[in-house]
């Protein structure tokens, strides 16, 4: 695990660039989740520097950040002190951690104190600006960024949440010019983007879009001048990831399925009718089936009139029953049409009272 990878590189201190949770109040599993995390990477004796996403309520994180700080596990969640890094000594001196958390930009630029800034650039570069400032205040000869923003270059899967504001989001790298290292956050699939400057990914898969992704962590090493080396440490996953496409029947009684038995699994069900209870059944075979879509092959598109033309003259019943046979792929039965006839009825009787 990694714990285990920390300790096996005698990692100095682990850099987390958001998202730590899905959403702004997590539910109380998730926060446990964290707690044993912490708990298990702190145990390393490696510290711990955390900056929250876009996913993540800033003030949330934030609290216990004093105590937390005493023991090792920094949350860096304030713009209004982006210049105020982690100061890790090494053999070579000091080297200075700046976080810079998640910056929604009309809320950052206040506490940025430049109203003026423009979009993601505009209070990124502002941030930058505080933090080189502050290093060459410090006398740092080395310096490190955490920042979970959608960099020039990146590629994007399905699982990111936009974080566009008025269509203006992408940031140039040339923003975090003048540091030795900047940890990104936000895209899932780990990359490059110049020098310096890399996504490490998530360390879990968070869609199926992410099942052919290899999981990693970035490693990094500084040396007296600097970035002396990047290395990635693949991760293993808990589970498999696939998606599964046939009919209901199929994927319950074949038995070319049941090496996904364990697997996270996504169903495509190609049933002409849409089967009763079928999730159910899918996770009494498949324990993890956690996705499932029904996907029958019919042809719909023969018929090439708009909606209004193909309602037209026709009776509320008529209507009824053909929208019943659009969805599931078959015709409403005598007993269904009964009851729709009734239900149609019953309205037409309780509009005509009120």
């Amino acid at each position: 695990g990694l714990a285990d990878l920390i300790r096996a590189e005698s990692i100095d201190v682990v850099l987390v660039a958001g998202d730590i949770y899905d959403r702004a109040i997590p539910p109380a599993a998730a926060t446990a989740v964290l707690d044993s995390v912490l708990t298990t990477l702190r145990a390393t004796g490696a510290q711990l520097v955390i900056t929250p996403g876009n996913h993540d309520s800033s003030i949330r994180l934030a609290y216990a950040a004093g105590l937390l700080a005493a023991n090792g596990v920094h949350l860096r969640t304030d713009p209004s002190r982006i210049a105020e890094p982690v100061l890790i000594e090494d053999e070579h001196g000091t080297v200075g951690i700046y976080g810079v958390p998640y910056l929604e930009p009309d809320l950052a630029k206040h506490s940025l104190g430049v109203p003026q800034a423009r979009g993601h650039t505009g209070v990124l570069r502002a941030a930058m600006d505080q933090i080189r400032a502050d290093r060459d205040q410090r006398g740092l000869s080395r310096s490190v960024v955490l920042a979970h923003a959608f960099v020039a270059g990146g590629a994007r899967g399905d699982s990111e949440r936009d974080i566009s504001v008025g269509g203006v989001e992408v940031v140039g790298a040339d923003v975090f010019s003048g540091v030795d290292y900047v940890a990104l956050g936000h895209l899932h699939r780990p990359q490059r983007i110049a020098e310096g400057i890399h996504y490490s990914g998530s360390p879990l898969a968070y869609s199926f879009t992410e099942a052919d992704q290899v999981k990693s962590v970035t490693v990094i090493d500084l040396d007296a001048k600097g970035l002396a080396g990047v290395g990635t440490h693949p991760l293993e996953r808990p589970r498999g990831l696939i998606t599964l496409t046939g009919t209901l029947e199929a994927l319950l009684s074949e038995t070319a399925y049941e090496v996904h038995a364990e697997d996270y699994v996504s169903a495509r069900l190609l049933d002409a009718t849409r089967p009763v209870d079928a999730m159910r059944r899918l996770r009494e075979r498949f324990g993890h089936c956690v996705h499932l879509d029904w996907a029958p092959l019919v042809n719909n598109s023969s018929d090439l009139r708009s909606y209004t033309q193909r309602i037209v003259g026709r009776s509320d019943l008529a209507i009824a029953t053909d929208f019943v046979q659009h969805v599931r792929a078959t015709p409403a039965s005598e007993a269904e049409t009964a009851l729709l006839s009734a239900a149609l009825s019953a309205g037409r009787v309780r509009e005509a009272a009120s």
